[in-house]
């Protein structure tokens, strides 16, 4: 006697698993067409003219590919001096981030004191209050000090801590074995020492997506320069955006070709620590730092 059961059996099952991987993968292309599609239309309009670009049924590819427009474009304003604003800035806040913040981690991950767990909860509870809540008073402050119009509201509070920051560098701290530390200790070493030559080592992937957040955040701000910048000289690219806005009308193939420079380093950074991003996210994995 054949037995066909279980072959039809196999069929049907893999059958049904080609289907649900065929539903998923559509699933996937549906939505990565979505959040692709504002990106290519941005790229598009940026290599499009005028004319093109206000003419209806509007072109999701362009007719004539005009890719003067991005030397034009920075040609319009001194954006070189912006971009340099903006990567002084950017870089200046990631080393403050990466520092302080894993500092402040490596006090809550391995150091023992009294109301350790009580401070670090009212840490994370500030999280809870919006930026915009913030907003007033801290201008106020910076006002007092005499700040406005200096790159000193835009740095300083980098140097203070985030606690989004603290609890990811803690929390992949946490993972590291305490027989690192206690070695360093006999050995005679501070805990400074302890943080910089042990921990700061071993934690590479969590601060280098620390960085990566704190440049992208930096590099696209656009409400702290518009809030303490008031000479043109020292504002940001982002700030520079706003000069192809006119009260008239929009220079948008300029505006976008903009868009698309200012994008295109935080899209090289990501790709290229992406592998250690993927592992700073893993907060298991911190003894593989």
């Amino acid at each position: 006697m054949k037995m066909t059961g279980a072959p039809k059996l196999y069929q049907t099952m893999k059958f049904k698993r080609n289907v649900k991987n065929g539903f998923i993968l559509l699933i996937l292309l549906a939505g990565s067409a979505a959040l692709l599609t504002p990106l290519w239309w941005m790229i598009s309009t940026s290599l499009k003219s005028p004319e093109e670009i206000a003419q209806f049924p509007p072109t999701f590819i362009p007719e004539k590919f005009h890719f003067s427009n991005y030397i034009k474009a920075w040609s319009t304003g001194p954006f070189t001096r912006w971009a340099l604003n903006s990567v002084f800035l950017a870089v200046v806040t990631t080393i403050g981030s990466v520092l302080i913040n894993s500092l402040v981690a490596y006090g809550f991950a391995k150091l023992k004191f009294k109301g350790r767990n009580i401070w670090f909860v009212i840490v994370l509870a500030t999280m809870l209050l919006p930026g915009f809540v913030t907003m007033v008073p801290q201008y106020m402050l910076f006002s007092k000090l005499g700040w406005v119009n200096t790159y000193l509201p835009l740095i300083v509070p980098s140097f203070l801590g985030s606690a989004f920051f603290i609890f990811l560098l803690r929390q992949f701290m946490m993972t590291i074995p305490n027989e690192f530390i206690e070695a360093a200790v006999m050995d005679g070493a501070s805990h400074l020492r302890i943080w910089w030559h042990i921990m700061l080592p071993l934690t590479k992937p969590a601060l280098i997506t620390v960085a990566i957040f704190s440049f992208n955040g930096s590099w696209n701000d656009l409400l702290g320069p518009l809030l303490y910048l008031n000479d043109e000289s020292m504002y940001t690219i982002q700030l520079g955006l706003q000069t192809f806005k006119g009260s008239v009308q929009t220079q948008w193939n300029y505006l976008m070709a903009m868009s698309v420079m200012i994008l295109l380093p935080t899209v090289l950074i990501f790709f290229i620590f992406q592998r250690f991003f993927i592992e700073g996210s893993n907060l298991s994995s911190g003894t593989k730092g």
